[in-house]
């Protein structure tokens, strides 16, 4: 277990929190329309990517992963960012946030779970209630900008309502229906326009249009070199 320190933003006033944190989970194929769900996995199926154990799927890794830094290290040119809505429980009490699961898609497609523990995860540092945005929950809007060769790009972009609800979300992935305290979870994203590919920098937020308000983070990505 490890504190991340929060700024609660309820539009009234801004609170700090330090939330402990001792599990991470990353939900992955949590798309509301199973037409398109099914179709990518045939996709990835014929570029030997192998399909889900089950849709959606909770993947774990360490909670330790997490970061609110600036930039992250990772091995080699083959990762990139990808911009997610992050639950976290803590006291009975939900707090939504937007982080970036950052990925090694060299080794994603042997290992997916393996995949998942190899970069931080980089999220930002100011949280809502769940609460306060349940009422409007799918007209928020995910979006991401890549920064590759000196040349910011929109990477991704998409409103809530394509993804499974939160209550669904977290039905399907923990006994009784309840999310834990001290769990961080990433609930999934959109494709990246133009493909998937590694940048030099990623920026993301999560904008709630109805009560006027964006969680925003960015991070540099350090190369580090492969050896042998």
């Amino acid at each position: 277990m490890f504190d991340l320190t929060f700024t609660v933003d309820t539009q009234d006033t801004t609170t700090p929190l330090t939330l402990a944190i001792d599990q991470m989970v990353i939900a992955g194929w949590t798309g509301r329309d199973p037409v398109a769900r099914d179709k990518h996995i045939a996709e990835l199926q014929e570029m030997g990517i192998a399909p889900p154990a089950s849709t959606p799927i909770y993947y774990r890794a360490s909670a330790r992963r997490l970061t609110q830094e600036d930039s992250i290290e990772c091995t080699g040119g083959d990762s990139s960012g990808e911009v997610e809505f992050v639950l976290i429980g803590w006291q009975g009490r939900i707090f939504v946030g937007c982080g970036s699961d950052h990925t090694d898609r060299k080794v994603e497609a042997y290992n997916v779970t393996v995949s998942k523990q190899m970069c931080d995860k980089p999220i930002a540092s100011t949280v809502w209630e769940l609460e306060d945005v349940i009422g409007h929950w799918d007209r928020m809007i995910l979006r991401s900008w890549a920064t590759i060769k000196g040349e910011r790009v929109l990477y991704q972009e998409g409103t809530l309502d394509a993804m499974l609800p939160v209550v669904d979300l977290i039905a399907r992935g923990f006994d009784g229906g309840k999310f834990p305290d001290g769990c961080a979870m990433f609930g999934g994203t959109f494709a990246a326009k133009g493909g998937i590919r590694p940048a030099d920098r990623f920026d993301f937020e999560l904008e709630d249009p109805v009560l006027k308000r964006t969680i925003k983070h960015g991070y540099d990505v350090v190369t580090l070199p492969v050896r042998g």
